[in-house]
């Protein structure tokens, strides 16, 4: 695979990647990615991927960032108690223990499984 150089990743017109490409920092003030979007409390409403930012890497595949346009963008919908109570039960699920059926009071890690003290049994006996 040949290495993705930084002017490998200006094609505004869509030429090489079949949409409008830019170098990484390097977009128009008008197109924002999700998390930009989200900072201005819009989300993207159903639109397409107007553009992509591409930012090269040694040995890997360039990182990829795809651009909404901002005038298109609608706003966050508003949280409302029933999808609060819905976060909330969600939340409460990933901190409890399936081991001991206790609350952790934290979200359990995946790559332990269960709460720390289940995992780690003879360390919290020393303690």
């Amino acid at each position: 695979m040949k290495r993705l150089t930084l002017a490998d990743c200006f094609d505004p017109n869509g030429e090489r990647f079949g949409i409008p490409t830019y170098p990484w920092r390097c977009a128009p003030g008008d197109l924002a990615t999700r998390r930009q979007l989200r900072i201005r409390g819009l989300r993207p409403g159903g639109q397409d991927i107007a553009a992509q930012i591409l930012r090269p890497r040694r040995r890997r595949e360039p990182l990829t960032a795809y651009l909404y346009r901002v005038d298109l963008a609608r706003p966050v919908r508003p949280m409302t108690p029933a999808r609060w109570r819905a976060h909330e039960a969600m939340m409460r699920a990933r901190r409890c223990c399936p081991e001991c059926r206790r609350d952790a009071g934290y979200v359990i890690p995946p790559t332990l499984g269960t709460c720390v003290t289940c995992a780690y049994p003879e360390e919290q006996r020393a303690a």
